[in-house]
Parts: C-alpha cells; sequence; structure tokens
C-alpha cells in the first residue's frame, strides 16, 4: 500500500511538474527531444525547398535551372509553405515544452554556457521570424518596411546555422532520451507523453490536409485554411497582381501595340497583335506556380517562344529578357534562359482556355513557361531582348 502510495505520488510529480524545474512528463527531454527532431526535419526541408525558389528566381551566374520535370516547382514550393504552415504547432509546442529552461535563473553559468544560451535565442528569435512573417506574407499582410524576401533569405540562414550549432552541442543527450530507456516508465506517464505529442503531430497534420488543396487540385475542396482559392480568379486562375495594380490599363488596349525583338539578334522584329495570331500558334497545359505556395493548372495557347527566337535569328545560347509594359516593380523583367527558351513548353501566351487573355493575366501577351515561379511569368510582354 505505501509503495503504490509513493509510485502514484511519483507519477503525479512528474504529470504536473515541480515548480521551477524541467522536471514534468510533458516539460522533459524526451518531449523536448522528440519534437526537436520533427522540428528538424521540418526546418531542413523548408530551407532546401527555400534556396531552390530563390536561386530559381536568382539564378548566380549563368546558372541554368532545368525546364523539366514541367511540375518540379510547383511541388518543392507547395512543400516550402504547406510545411511552413505545419512547422508551427511543432515549433509552438517546442517552445511551450522547454520554456522552463529558457527562463532559469540565473541565466547562465559560464561563459561557454552564456554562448550557448546566446544561440539558442538566436534560434528561437529567427524561428518566430521566419514563422510570423511567412504567414503574413502568404496571407498578403506586410506590416514591416523591409523587403520580406531578401529578409527571409538571410534569416534562414541564421536560423539553420543555429540549428546546427544547437543540434551538434545536444545530439548526445537526443540520442539518448530517444533511443535508449535508463529506466522503466510508470504507464499514466507514457500515455501523458503519447497523448501530448499524438496531438501536436495532428494538428501539424491538418494543417496539411486543410492547405495542401491550394497546391493538389484533387483537395481543393478541403483548402480550409489556404490563403488562396487555386480556382477564384478571372477566366478561373487566382491573380496576384491586376493590371489596375500594375498600371497598364490603358497601355494593354493601345492600338499602336507592338511586341518588339532586339538584341543580339539577326532580324530584327516588331510585330502587332494581328501578326502575333497569324504565326502558328501551340497549346501546352502548364500550372502558374505562385512564391506564396499555391498552384492552378490551365490550357494556353500561343506562340513558342523559341519559333519566334528562329524568325530573329537568336542563337541557340542566348539568354533572353522577357520585359513587361509594367513600369516599375521588382518583376517587371525576367530573364529566360536556353533551358527554358528552348523547350516547345514555352509560350508567349495569347490566349487561356480557348479564349483571349484577360487583362489581369496578361492581355495581350504573357509568359508561360514549365517548371519556373509564377512571378517570372512575365505578363503584359511588349519585348524581348536577346544576349
Amino acid at each position: 500500500m505505501v509503495r503504490d502510495s509513493v509510485t502514484r505520488a511519483r507519477v503525479e510529480t512528474l504529470l504536473r511538474g515541480v515548480p521551477g524545474r524541467f522536471g514534468s512528463v510533458l516539460h522533459s527531454e524526451r518531449v523536448a527531444a522528440r519534437l526537436g527532431l520533427w522540428l528538424g526535419i521540418s526546418f531542413t526541408v523548408a530551407f532546401a525547398t527555400g534556396l531552390f525558389s530563390h536561386f530559381m528566381q536568382h539564378p548566380p551566374g549563368r546558372l541554368a535551372w532545368p525546364s523539366r520535370p514541367v511540375g518540379l516547382y510547383r511541388i518543392t514550393q507547395g512543400l516550402h509553405v504547406i510545411g511552413g504552415l505545419a512547422t508551427i504547432p511543432l515549433l509552438l509546442a517546442k517552445l511551450w515544452t522547454v520554456y522552463p529552461k529558457l527562463w532559469q535563473w540565473p541565466p547562465f553559468r559560464s561563459l561557454s554556457h552564456a554562448v550557448e544560451r546566446g544561440l539558442v535565442l538566436v534560434l528561437v528569435g529567427a524561428s518566430l521570424f521566419q514563422s510570423i512573417t511567412g504567414l503574413l506574407n502568404i496571407s498578403y499582410v506586410y506590416l514591416w518596411p523591409f523587403s520580406f524576401p531578401a529578409a527571409h533569405y538571410w534569416t534562414a540562414y541564421l536560423l539553420y546555422g543555429a540549428l546546427i550549432i544547437h543540434v551538434v552541442n545536444e545530439w548526445a543527450k537526443v540520442r539518448r532520451q530517444l533511443w535508449t530507456r535508463e529506466q522503466v516508465e510508470p504507464r499514466e506517464v507514457v500515455t501523458a507523453r503519447r497523448r501530448f505529442l499524438g496531438t501536436v503531430a495532428a494538428a501539424s497534420g491538418l494543417t496539411v490536409l486543410f492547405t495542401v488543396g491550394e497546391t493538389y487540385a484533387p483537395l481543393s475542396g478541403l483548402a480550409l485554411l489556404a490563403p488562396r482559392d487555386p480556382h477564384t480568379g478571372p477566366q478561373g486562375l487566382p491573380v496576384n497582381k491586376s493590371a489596375a495594380a500594375a498600371g497598364v490599363t490603358t497601355v494593354i488596349h493601345d492600338p499602336g501595340y507592338r511586341l518588339t525583338v532586339t538584341g543580339a539578334v539577326r532580324t530584327p522584329l516588331s510585330l502587332t497583335y494581328d501578326d502575333l495570331l497569324r504565326l502558328p500558334q501551340h497549346t501546352v497545359r502548364l500550372p502558374i506556380a505562385c512564391v506564396e505556395g499555391w498552384s492552378a493548372e490551365a490550357e494556353w495557347s500561343g506562340i513558342r517562344l523559341r519559333d519566334l527566337a528562329a524568325l530573329a535569328g537568336i542563337a541557340p545560347d542566348a539568354v533572353l529578357t522577357v520585359e513587361s509594359l509594367e513600369r516599375g516593380g521588382g518583376y517587371r523583367s525576367s530573364e529566360v534562359r536556353p533551358p527554358h527558351w528552348n523547350d516547345p513548353l514555352t509560350l508567349l501566351a495569347l490566349r487561356i482556355g480557348g479564349a483571349p487573355l484577360a487583362p489581369d493575366h496578361g492581355f495581350p501577351v504573357r509568359l508561360i513557361a514549365p517548371n519556373r515561379p509564377g512571378v517570372l511569368q512575365t505578363k503584359w510582354v511588349s519585348k524581348v531582348v536577346a544576349a
């Protein structure tokens, strides 16, 4: 009887926790290790897919990203955004689990301990910054004066560097907590821990389930948490920037419109909209894959960019710059490197779903290419420059 009472008291102490100590079954190193492993995997996926997106938009040197597989960027950016959302419950649970240690006093016991806690502070701060600003960005809420892409990119290095150092420093402890058992634990303790971890995993899983439809069309009806419905917008496709917001509502209907092809060409071209319609037309089915994670497929018709380049006598290894009628903005022009413009799926599109492009989708002409971020699918095209 006495032994049962002692065991029950010990279990209750573990479940409740001891004030001022890291002793509860939920505020415990075993739970923290499990959540840390999940977060490490999640942060690694986010870091890798984020770098992929960044270097596709800003390729270093003459690096040429492939145009195939067609939906590669759609998958990687979907993983980045949807996986990032699923990370939020894991991060909050991890912070809740370890907060007794974050507020321990004295704050550090030695110089090395101070450095260690400083790195933890960097890791926590960078994690919260990436999660909060990323969530606001995909919701199109901008409460800051700085450039989100630049801040998100550089903070990712800070976060992942601090994570690597933290993992190296804590690995022996994590390995012991995950893969060894120093003693047989009471059933109530194991049950409480499993329920907590199961609840956190379910929260992340439901976040994925109710968001993935913005990338995976068959589940679009479940996309309750997605900031964008991939079927809502002009001609059944979303838009990020309208013609009015781009300031091109007047110039796109100018009867004097010309698409010019200049630069390192044998034969400069200046084509009216009717001239473009008389050129050989091709139809492809490609997705618009946005950096905010949503994507949607459509049927596009227009001129193959490689055919237009052949008419102008452009060398097959040239780099093309496609320019918009839009006069401002960081994406008013984009480079198209040889693997993309030589691909037969890359079009200067004139129609979508058999109908002329809506103004918000880039009338009179827009670029559409496989395996390419939506921000680089330039709308309201007026010029192609070869170099």
